[in-house]
C-alpha cells in the first residue's frame, strides 16, 4: 500500500515519528469477497438421435464418441434417456469419466417413479435414482421430474415426496407439473419450503407460470409458438427472462427438447448468442 498522502514528500522522518503517526492510522478494512456471478447452462434434453448423424455429428462418428463431441458445443446436457430406462451406476460414471472439468449432467427422473407410481410407496425407485446418479460425482446437476399431463394436483403425495428429498439436502430438484391444477400458490409454497425450482416449461402445448420458487431456475423448451424450432423473436424473449433471473441472483438451467431437425442444436446456440450479445 502506498504511504499516506501526509507522509509521502517526506522521507525523511525518523523512524519512531513515522511509527508513530502510522499507528495513529485507521487499519484498512478487509476488501468484501465479490458476489459470485449466476450460473447460466445451456444444452439440449439428450445428444444420441440417430437423425442428429450427418447434422450434427460426423455421418460415420461411433456412438461413443459422441458425448465427446458435444461437449466440445455444450457445458451441460439433460439426460432424458434416465425417464425411460434408468441406467446403472456405473454408466453415470463412464459418463464422469468421458467428459471434461465443469461439464454438467442434469437427469430426469424415471417414468416409474412420476407416472407408474406416482409418487406412490417413493422411497426404493427414489433411493436407487439417487444412488445411480451419484456416479456423476461433481458433475451432477439438478433433477427434474415430470409429472403426467393427465395427472392432477395431489398434495398429499407431492408434499411427503418432498420431504423425502431433504436426505440429500445439497441435491437440486426441480419439477415440471404438465397439468394445469399444479399451478397454485400451495404448490409453490411447498417448493420454497423444500428449496426446489418450479420447471418452466416452454411450449404452447403445456402450461406455464413464469415464476422463482428457489434462488435457481429450470427451463425446458419443447416448441416454439410457429413449430418445433423457435424463432428469433422468441429466443430474444426468453434471453431477456433468463437476464432477469440472474439479476435477481437466480442460476439458471436451460435445456432444448426440441431435436427433431437438429432445432435443439441450433436453437440453444442461437439462445446462447443472444445472452452473450
Amino acid at each position: 500500500m502506498p504511504p499516506p498522502s501526509s507522509l509521502a514528500s517526506d522521507y525523511d522522518t525518523t523512524l519512531l515519528d513515522l511509527a508513530d503517526e502510522t499507528e495513529a492510522m485507521p487499519k484498512a478494512q478487509a476488501p468484501r469477497p465479490k458476489k459470485q456471478k449466476p450460473l447460466l447452462e445451456v444444452g439440449t434434453s439428450g445428444w444420441v438421435y440417430k437423425h442428429w448423424m450427418g447434422l450434427f455429428y460426423p455421418q460415420k462418428m461411433k456412438g461413443e464418441q459422441q458425448l465427446s463431441f458435444y461437449t466440445q458445443h455444450f457445458d451441460t446436457v439433460e439426460v432424458n434417456y434416465s425417464f425411460y430406462h434408468l441406467p446403472e451406476r456405473s454408466v453415470f460414471e463412464n459418463w464422469r469419466r468421458q467428459t471434461p472439468k465443469g461439464f454438467l449432467f442434469a437427469v430426469k427422473g424415471s417414468r416409474f417413479l412420476t407416472h407408474m407410481k406416482k409418487l406412490k410407496d417413493p422411497e426404493e425407485p427414489l433411493e436407487r435414482l439417487m444412488e445411480r446418479a451419484a456416479g456423476l460425482g461433481e458433475k451432477l446437476g439438478p433433477i427434474l421430474f415430470q409429472f403426467p399431463h393427465f395427472w392432477p394436483l395431489h398434495l398429499e403425495r407431492l408434499v411427503p415426496f418432498l420431504e423425502l428429498l431433504k436426505a440429500w439436502p445439497d441435491q437440486r430438484f426441480t419439477f415440471e407439473f404438465r397439468h394445469q391444477s399444479w399451478l397454485i400458490p400451495r404448490v409453490y409454497e411447498s417448493l420454497e419450503n423444500a428449496g426446489a425450482a418450479l420447471c418452466l416449461p416452454v411450449s404452447p402445448h403445456v402450461p406455464i407460470d413464469i415464476r422463482l420458487t428457489a434462488p435457481w431456475t429450470y427451463l425446458r423448451f419443447h416448441g416454439g409458438n410457429h413449430g418445433t424450432g423457435y424463432t428469433d423473436d422468441e429466443l430474444r424473449w426468453w434471453a431477456d427472462r433468463i437476464r432477469e433471473f440472474m439479476g435477481q441472483g437466480a442460476d439458471v438451467y436451460t435445456y432444448f427438447n426440441n431435436d427433431p431437425e437438429g432445432h435443439a442444436i441450433y436453437d440453444g446456440k442461437q439462445l446462447r448468442y443472444f445472452l452473450e450479445d
